[in-house]
């Protein structure tokens, strides 16, 4: 047996598709199967059944997973202890983080990174909460910086930061007669009589509000979908509508005194923003580190 050989199937087996394996690994399809057929053939053995909605794993397959898992954590390891030796934690790290913070954290990230773990590489990736999720299981991000993640048997997660979202208006917008008046704290009921400038789905914050406004039998009256925040606060800033976002999104924005902002409650839209990461591999010494450095930074950020 050999290591690519080993790595291939526990790649295939654990996304369930060799489509989704080939991209996660770097390498072409039919190589990628070649490995997982030598495989086989080594070990006289069905590890994995083929079908139209790609594999499933045989019993002869669970148990190769296991000890293939064991296998490749014992490589990482080793790798790691040798590099010990050398006093360096290397290796890549891949984090994902959404594009409301991405702005503020990249550069200090970036720099604690290197100052921390000047022999490792880091590759960052700015991206939407549905599609880090994805890109965590498929093996492309050892972590991201995820706004409210699901549940997942498969990831694991911890608090970063609460928000609470808030309203953000112009001081220039003139309001229409129908809306209500903007005062400090803004009942949630009332949002659904101004015109809202939201992300499009799948954005965290889009489907926070509408969840939450939906619980109390309302729904966002949304007049532009744009997926830029800075671009969203651009067209609040000009009185086209009103923004629900974090506060220190306003961060990223050079003019902050053109706008107010208006705290929401009954009830408060809290967001969750959770370092994620996969509960099916193994963190080596190098990722605990990147981990520790991330949420520093975070929290630096969101101070």
């Amino acid at each position: 047996m050999e290591l690519k050989q080993i790595e291939s199937f526990v790649r295939v087996a654990e996304l369930g598709s060799f489509t989704k394996a080939a991209a996660a690994l770097g390498i072409p399809q039919p190589l990628l199967s070649r490995h997982v057929r030598q495989l086989e053939v080594e070990l006289h053995q069905n590890l994995l059944m083929r079908n139209g909605r790609g594999v499933t794993v045989t019993e002869a397959g669970l148990v190769m997973l296991a000890h293939g898992r064991g296998i490749l954590h014992q490589v990482t390891v080793a790798q790691e202890e040798l590099a010990s030796v050398r006093g360096a934690l290397a290796g890549r790290v891949s984090i994902g983080l959404p594009p409301s913070l991405s702005k503020l954290v990249t550069v200090p990230l970036t720099l604690s990174f290197r100052e921390a773990l000047p022999h490792a590489q880091l590759s960052l990736t700015e991206g939407f909460s549905v599609l880090m999720v994805e890109s965590l299981r498929a093996g492309r991000l050892d972590m991201a910086v995820l706004y409210n993640p699901p549940p997942s048997p498969d990831l694991e997660m911890t608090v970063l930061h609460e928000d609470a979202l808030i309203l953000i208006a112009s001081k220039k917008r003139q309001a229409a007669p129908h809306e209500p008046a903007l005062k400090a704290v803004m009942p949630l009921a009332h949002l659904a009589e101004l015109p809202l400038i939201l992300p499009s789905r799948p954005n965290a914050f889009r489907l926070l509000i509408e969840t939450e406004m939906l619980r109390i039998n309302c729904k966002p009256k949304i007049v532009l979908e744009i997926d830029g925040l800075n671009a969203i606060l651009e067209l609040v800033k000009e009185g086209l509508g009103y923004a629900v976002l974090p506060a220190y999104t306003l961060r990223n924005f050079g003019t902050t005194h053109d706008f107010t902002t208006h705290r929401i409650e009954k009830p408060k839209l809290t967001s969750q923003l959770m370092l994620v990461w996969s509960a099916r591999r193994p963190m080596t010494a190098t990722h605990k580190a990147a981990m520790q450095v991330t949420r520093d930074e975070v929290a630096q950020a969101l101070s």
